[in-house]
């Protein structure tokens, strides 16, 4: 399909249909939803933590956070919702007690790990682990320079079976260190407030090390100390930043205070040097000539986002408002209709788009029983036609070095006798083959559904995406939740009926209705995203900007392997 046939397909500028209305004022409301319990994550462990935090002369971690940024610069946070109705019995951990994310620091991108001391003293329950683990992983694969604001009391020592000795637990953070400053990935630590025990490790495995006066590091607190070999020593003589800079030698830089360690730290980052550029493509970017020509709000009237709710929409329209002048190159347009394929730029940057059709198409059945005749191809679904097509262009994309970007609204594969004969499952390990073993840089953005099969396919977070995004109308699961509650419903009455109980329809309803509920809750992006399954939940309208700041972040990186696919199905 050319350029100029694309465009004409998108809709704009007319008057929205009560339904794209109804949409829209569904989306905004759920959006002003997540708006409103963000900021009160954003507070960690509240007004109360935070005054106590600066009589001790500190500032907070977006305090910290927002003077190390460039004026005016935005902080893209990353896993804000990690921990989201999790340990409540321990009356929580808002956003797992750190916050992470990119911003620019003299106009570079960085990555930044801020314990937040007002959230159990930064102590490291299971999934701060695991954030932390992701931040790094995200900067080790993009090049990324990291700055770590170190101000934690180490494991949460209720849990620490859960925190301690496990792959992806609290030591993977300092293997990671190492790893990252082997790779010549920068990393720089400023302790600013309490670095005890394990986590004592973390600024000395780093670069440079920065501390300020009334800081402590050490393996060892004066009350663990005096309990293990009976020594009284005060914290400033055990651990005080003096004593690292003047006897241990440990600190590279002591600053007297928070505002000077910050301003030492931009000086630092200011001095980096740079890797050598990747061999994607790239042109100049103009924001304002080269702008999509359709509006972003235009999303927010797509999709409705009630559980459940069937959504059939040209994805062509989506992929409209994010890409430069609305320009998209679509690889085999007539072929495989329910995946498209193709090529545009992001920014200038040139991107593979692999999307989910979300509306029904027409298609003659190539193979199997059914050769030749007309078949109505349902929205959402893979065939064996798409899968083919996206697996080869999956591969042309890593033949030519253009990054992919998968934009998700998938129901799974299709079955049936028809789809077995045309060897759906063959072309389905291919194309899940490809995505596993391709090597440019890989973004997702999961828009509507994201189940079963289909969420491998196209590239989950099994399969290694540089980043994960989600819109708030996402869905993340085996299947949907009436699907899985008409089949486990059936099993629970069989069940109870073969204890003895009578199961009537009430019943056998009400049990439908509580697997759904508990189906639609674990679906839901909130629940994803407390869990690290996705790295931000993001505003539809704003996901041209996710894509810009996600690519640039990926250009960091110049190494690209061979590209070897192994065995492919054919």
């Amino acid at each position: 399909m050319s350029e100029s046939a694309f465009q004409n397909q998108i809709v704009s500028g007319t008057k929205p249909s009560p339904k794209t209305a109804a949409n829209a004022a569904a989306v905004k409301a759920l959006l002003a939803e997540l708006s409103s319990q963000e900021a009160t994550i954003r507070l960690g462990g509240g007004p109360k933590a935070a005054a106590a935090q600066r009589a001790k002369g500190r500032l907070t971690a977006r305090e910290r956070i927002a003077l190390l940024l460039d004026p005016g610069a935005e902080f893209f946070e990353l896993s804000l919702w990690a921990a989201f109705g999790m340990y409540e019995e321990y009356a929580g951990a808002p956003s797992a007690g750190v916050v992470t994310g990119i911003g620019r620091v003299h106009e570079r991108l960085c990555m930044i790990v801020a314990n937040d001391a007002t959230v159990k003293a930064g102590a490291f329950f299971p999934i701060t682990c695991k954030k932390v683990l992701r931040a790094q992983h995200i900067a080790l694969e993009n090049r990324i320079p990291t700055l770590y604001l170190v101000d934690s009391s180490g494991v949460f020592l209720p849990l620490q079976e859960e925190v301690f000795p496990d792959q992806d637990d609290f030591g993977r953070v300092f293997r990671n260190n190492a790893v990252m400053s082997s790779l010549g990935v920068p990393q720089i630590t400023a302790i600013m407030g309490m670095c005890v025990a394990g986590g004592a490790y973390l600024p000395v495995m780093t670069d440079t090390v920065l501390m300020t006066e009334g800081s402590g590091l050490f393996l060892a607190g004066p009350a663990l100390v005096q309990a293990a070999i009976g020594q009284k020593t005060p914290a400033e003589e055990l651990g005080g930043a003096s004593m690292h800079a003047e006897i241990s030698g440990t600190v590279d830089f002591k600053e007297p205070d928070d505002e000077s360690c910050l301003k030492r730290l931009r000086s630092l980052v200011d001095k980096l040097g740079s890797h050598p550029k990747s061999p994607f493509s790239v042109t100049n970017y103009d924001p304002t000539t080269d702008a999509p020509l359709y509006p972003a709000e235009d999303l927010y009237g797509l999709l409705d986002p009630a559980p459940g709710a069937s959504n059939v929409y040209d994805m062509r329209e989506v992929i409209a408002r994010i890409v430069d002048r609305s320009e998209f190159d679509e690889y085999k347009a007539d072929f495989g209709r329910t995946l498209i394929c193709g090529y545009a730029r992001i920014g200038g940057r040139a991107v593979g788009i692999v999307a989910n059709q979300k509306l029904n198409q027409s298609q003659t059945v190539a193979q199997g029983p059914m050769a030749g005749t007309k078949r109505i191809e349902v929205g959402g679904v893979i065939y064996t036609e798409g899968a083919q097509k996206a697996a080869r262009f999956i591969m042309d994309c890593n033949q030519s070095l253009v990054p992919l970007l998968f934009l998700h609204d998938v129901n799974g594969f299709m079955v049936g006798k028809d789809a077995e004969w045309s060897g759906i499952i063959r072309a389905g390990a291919k194309m899940v083959s490809v995505v596993s073993t391709s090597v440019v840089p890989k973004i997702s953005v999961i828009i509507g559904g994201s189940f079963g099969a289909g969420h491998y396919a196209m590239c989950g977070k099994a399969y290694d995406p540089r980043f994960l995004f989600a819109w708030p109308t996402a869905r993340y699961a085996v299947m949907g939740g009436a699907a899985a509650a008409n089949t486990l419903a059936e099993v629970k009455a069989k069940q109870m009926e073969r204890a003895g109980q009578v199961v009537d329809e009430a019943a056998k309803k009400a049990i439908w209705q509580e697997i759904k509920d508990g189906y639609d809750a674990a679906a839901d992006p909130r629940y994803g995203a407390a869990r690290l399954w996705i790295d931000a939940i993001i505003d539809p309208a704003k996901t041209r900007d996710a894509l810009l700041l996600a690519l640039e972040a990926c250009a960091l990186n110049p190494d690209v392997p061979r590209f070897n696919p192994g065995a492919i199905q054919t």
